[in-house]
């Protein structure tokens, strides 16, 4: 009786593309049904690394399953797909492979291959019937992956073959063009305000627009563009009445303030919403200390209190209680004194002195 092949050996073997060892030892164990700890095929580990020749042995010796699944639902061509293996794709394709089968969260092989920058690949994908629209879990399309890693020539394609791509939300009324913007893809949301129809301020769920994610994230170069390009407006509020100048403080986009206040004369004691808080509110409670001191040289007031009267200085006190009492709740943490508890038992000093300075 053959003695049963380690899977994990046979997983190198093919990694390696070590062919005629795998020949040897599948011969002498006389299958090739082995599945690794996550259910992959050895199918699945050759179309991940690349490996078209042993693929195509494992397939046309062995008759293994192009179809067959792993535990996260994926088929050998979401691996190819995925890793930008072209060989192993047109292969698959080649032997009848499902083009739109789904993986766990309903992504596609075409999906998977928008993540990379691998136009051939998505070509041959689209080619083989292929369709850019359908969406996964999130209610993301390929349209809307793609521009995620702002490939211009991606996205450019995508839209020849299927012109109504770009019109699609995600299942939190997200748009590819919040999308770009907020990982600053300069060349993606040039070709999106060139080619696509976006009303200018569109607003996810949380009332964003894209030159909100633009700012936030730090991106000015994106956010001039929109402002150009997209007549966006600087003083849009999202759903808790936040501005742009507010969210920037939150994520301490130094730059990013400063572009809206000394270039847009945004006011910098703007105020969000009913709250009444001001950046110099937000920025104290994250604690920021550089943030703190920009909008301090810029001229923020000091003395602006929000609906409960609260100080950004009372601000940064309230963010340092909550912060002392979740340490506390832990399970397990002691009473005493420690390094620990000695740091979280007042109010970051290096944000206190530009306030307590003025």
């Amino acid at each position: 009786m053959a003695a049963p092949a380690d899977p994990r050996r046979l997983c190198r073997l093919v990694q390696d593309g070590r062919l005629c060892t795998l020949r040897e030892e599948l011969q002498a164990a006389g299958h090739a049904g082995c599945a690794g700890p996550a259910g992959d095929t050895l199918l699945h580990c050759a179309a991940r690394h690349g490996r078209r020749d042993v693929l195509a042995y494992l397939v046309e010796a062995w008759d293994l399953d192009i179809e067959a699944a792993n535990r996260d639902y994926k088929r050998p061509l979401h691996e190819a797909a995925s890793m930008g293996h072209r060989n192993c794709v047109r292969y698959l394709l080649g032997r009848g492979a499902a083009v739109d089968c789904l993986k766990k969260a309903d992504w596609t092989p075409l999906m998977m291959a928008c993540t990379r920058r691998n136009l051939e690949v998505i070509r041959d994908l689209v080619e083989h019937g292929a369709n850019p629209l359908l969406k996964n879990k999130d209610g993301w399309n390929s349209f809307h992956i793609a521009s995620r890693e702002g490939d211009p020539l991606i996205l450019q394609y995508l839209l020849a073959v299927c012109p109504s791509a770009w019109r699609t939300e995600s299942k939190i009324r997200r748009t590819p063009l919040h999308t770009a913007a907020m990982h600053g893809c300069l060349e993606a949301v040039e070709v999106l305000l060139q080619r696509c129809q976006y009303e200018p301020d569109c607003r996810d769920r949380c009332g964003l627009t894209p030159f909100m994610d633009a700012v936030q994230c730090g991106h000015t170069d994106v956010a001039r563009l929109l402002l150009k390009k997209h007549k966006a407006c600087v003083s849009a509020e999202d759903s808790l009445g936040a501005q742009a100048i507010h969210r920037a403080a939150v994520t301490g986009q130094d730059e990013a303030i400063r572009f809206l206040v000394s270039e847009l004369g945004v006011d910098v004691d703007a105020r969000a919403g009913s709250t009444r808080l001001t950046a110099l509110h937000f920025a104290a409670k994250e604690g920021h200390v550089s943030t703190v001191q920009t909008l301090l040289s810029l001229g923020a007031d000091i003395n602006s209190k929000d609906e409960r009267n609260r100080s950004a200085y009372s601000a940064l006190n309230v963010s340092s209680v909550r912060t002392r009492r979740r340490r506390r709740s832990r399970p397990g943490l002691r009473t005493g004194r420690t390094p620990d508890s000695a740091v979280t038992r007042r109010p970051d000093r290096r944000v206190l002195l530009p306030l307590l300075d003025r």
